[in-house]
């Protein structure tokens, strides 16, 4: 019995979260995503780029007829710019959601990761970057679409992509941590609905928020998908760079509780 004990503390100590990252670690679950990636890019790929492209022809076209102009843009341009951050919500959140829940629930493939020298912080943190690197590249998918009804390529658009990495890391910790504290994978159900959509709709995606009461605009200064759509406009017609700071500045804080919660609930999850 004491053995045992040793054993388990000792496993605990192993997994326990350190104060840094081992490149190794990083690039080991790297490497497993990519050749995961190579297999099935095809429907991640169209999961994830399609439904907001979907979003932005339907708009674009259907509202656009009748909007003609919004915030001085045209509607094509105002909903091209803002699917962006749709198509980064998307590649990430979810992603991380039921692949985190599956892997650890059924494929049991955290418990191999972990058999190796690699710990609870660095198997999240690794796959949270992973995830936010492909939403980064997924969200140029409805401004390329744009592009070709109308929207003008700008130098700062370069930026666009850092813009939605940094918004999808984010996001991948949060479904991370909503995945270790779910009771079943049919309780993604009620988060889709009460959070996910909320988050969609409240982001000035497809009309503006001055539209809403004050409180609603308010409670939209905190969504961080809001200040991924303002990021992703200036960067497309012409940056603020003090508002763009705070905007910015919002998404690393968001990243970082983000994480911290992933972190600690993953922990309880597979270790304790």
């Amino acid at each position: 019995m004491e053995q045992e004990s040793g054993t388990a503390q000792g496993l605990r100590a192993a997994a326990a979260p350190s104060p840094g990252f081992e490149v190794s670690a990083f690039a080991g679950i790297w490497v497993r995503e990519w050749v995961l990636f190579r297999r099935l890019w095809r429907s991640t790929t169209f999961s994830s780029i399609v439904e907001p492209t979907i979003y932005l022809l339907a708009f674009g076209f259907g509202l656009g007829g009748i909007i003609t102009e919004i915030d001085g843009l045209s509607y094509v341009e105002y909903v091209g710019t803002g699917t962006v951050a749709s198509a980064v919500l998307f590649s990430s959140v979810f992603a991380a959601m039921f692949n985190t829940f599956v892997k650890r629930e059924f494929l049991k493939t955290y418990d191999a990761i972990l058999a190796t020298p690699v710990n609870v912080r660095e198997v999240m943190a690794a796959e949270a970057s992973w995830l936010a690197l492909k939403a980064g590249v997924y969200g140029n998918a409805p401004l390329l679409v744009a592009m070709a009804f109308g929207l003008q390529p700008r130098p700062t658009m370069v930026l666009i992509p850092f813009i939605g990495a940094l918004t999808g890391l984010g996001f991948a910790f949060l479904g991370q941590w909503i995945s270790a504290i779910v009771p079943s994978i049919d309780s993604f159900n009620y988060v889709t609905s009460a959070v996910v959509t909320p988050l969609f709709l409240l982001a000035g995606t497809f009309f503006p928020l001055s539209n809403f009461p004050p409180a609603v605009q308010t409670l939209a200064q905190f969504n961080p998908l809001y200040h991924c759509v303002e990021l992703v406009r200036h960067a497309s017609f012409g940056l603020e760079p003090a508002t763009d700071l705070f905007h910015t500045a919002f998404l690393i804080v968001f990243a970082a509780i983000a994480a911290a919660l992933s972190i600690r609930a993953s922990y309880r999850k597979l270790i304790d």
